[in-house]
């Protein structure tokens, strides 16, 4: 047995955003205040989107999202379930139901053929994932969306800084080029605020609504009443929510957003690296990087050979000191909607069933050197046994 460890991700923290944290600190002003809102400018320059809007997680940027564009009791809204079970519960926060289409034939994305036919009178957005930091088709989706009327909600948890070629240039995730955009900061992501979300919007209405129902739909914000020189009530014209982000979490991601550049060349470096030496390895599938799509990857997701326990493979690697993570999981097989007619399906979801028991998600983060990297192919080549093939 190995005694060095090998963790699936790290993310990037030191003394820089100690920091900035005890900056924070000692300003007495913690929670949701001016560190928040230079966090969302600059997360809005970064990513090119005319409005950003911080929360407390990804989870409930979705909410808000979906609660934005109208989703309510009855409607639907067209999905993935091969994504982190936050998505489709978002909409069934706001009593819609998720339909749920399977993921392309090759890659853990939305097909977009499959859209057109679960649309129904009651459709009322799309919300497709960029799965692992791999772009998604948006000019597909978005196609679709247009013809419809369809609004569209990009669940971007993962896809901080990758980008698509749009309009004949490079263009970053969130610009956005759906009507919304949603992120996570979560320590698993690319960029960690400990917890935390954004949405973007080229929206100002969408914006306004995000904004008032993060802090409770109060009329007016604790940061303009403790700057007033008059005495000022607020009022509370309907029910909001305490989705803040603190200024804590915003002054951190400030100093990870100046990382994001040097992180994802690194990141990509690293992901090369990994499809250079996997080819060696005979029925396995890596990831594939469309040529108008550029990851951030966050996550390296490869498929394993027919017929091997995905189980057993991982369990050697860990003997070995090798973190490694199941493929994504899929909602609809969880006890929380199995069964209980809270979703629909148009199809058996056979892509993304067969994509959750087949693929592994191995170590990726800035830290690794290249001699990690050819050790966990050469450990994951050895768990390929015909002796793990059949446990």
């Amino acid at each position: 047995m190995s005694t060095q460890q090998i963790p699936v991700a790290k993310p990037v923290l030191d003394e820089l955003e100690v920091e900035a944290a005890r900056r924070v600190i000692l300003s007495g002003w913690v929670t949701q205040g001016p560190e928040v809102a230079r966090f969302e400018q600059e997360f809005a320059a970064y990513v090119g989107a005319p409005h950003a809007c911080a929360v407390s997680n990804c989870t409930t940027a979705l909410h808000l999202a979906l609660m934005a564009v109208g989703v309510g009791e009855g409607d639907e809204v067209i999905t993935v379930s091969h994504s982190f079970i936050a998505t489709a519960n978002a909409i069934r926060h706001c009593g819609a139901t998720p339909v749920f289409i399977d993921i392309e034939q090759d890659g853990f994305n939305i097909d977009p053929d499959r859209i057109a036919s679960a649309i129904t009178r009651r459709t009322k957005a799309i919300l497709c994932v960029h799965q692992l930091g791999m772009p998604c088709n948006l000019m597909a989706i978005m196609a679709i969306a247009r013809r419809y009327g369809i609004k569209v909600i990009e669940d971007a948890a993962c896809a901080i800084g990758s980008e698509i070629h749009w309009d004949g240039e490079w263009q970053r995730i969130g610009r956005p080029h759906a009507d919304i955009a949603c992120f996570s900061f979560h320590p698993r992501k690319v960029i960690t605020t400990g917890d935390g979300g954004m949405l973007t919007t080229a929206n100002p209405e969408y914006d306004r609504v995000f904004r008032s129902l993060r802090q409770h739909a109060m009329t007016v914000p604790d940061t303009v009443r403790h700057g007033s020189r008059q005495v000022i009530f607020e009022s509370y014209a309907e029910v909001g929510y305490n989705y803040r982000m603190t200024d804590l979490q915003a002054a951190i991601g400030r100093v990870q957003l100046t990382r994001l550049p040097e992180i994802i060349t690194k990141r990509r470096e690293l992901a090369a690296l990994y499809t250079s030496l996997l080819s060696s390895i005979d029925g396995l599938t890596a990831p594939i990087e469309p040529h108008w799509a550029r990851s951030n990857w966050q996550s390296y997701c490869v498929t394993l050979p027919s017929g091997v326990s995905q189980a057993g493979v991982m369990q050697v690697l860990l003997d070995r000191g090798i973190s490694t993570r199941r493929g994504v999981m899929n909602a609809h097989v969880e006890p929380a909607y199995d069964g209980r007619g809270n979703y629909s399906a148009i199809d058996t979801l056979s892509r993304s069933i067969a994509a959750q028991e087949s693929a592994i998600m191995l170590p990726l983060y800035v830290q690794m050197s290249e001699a990690d990297v050819a050790m966990v192919v050469s450990e994951l080549k050895n768990a390929l046994t015909p002796a793990v093939a059949a446990a």
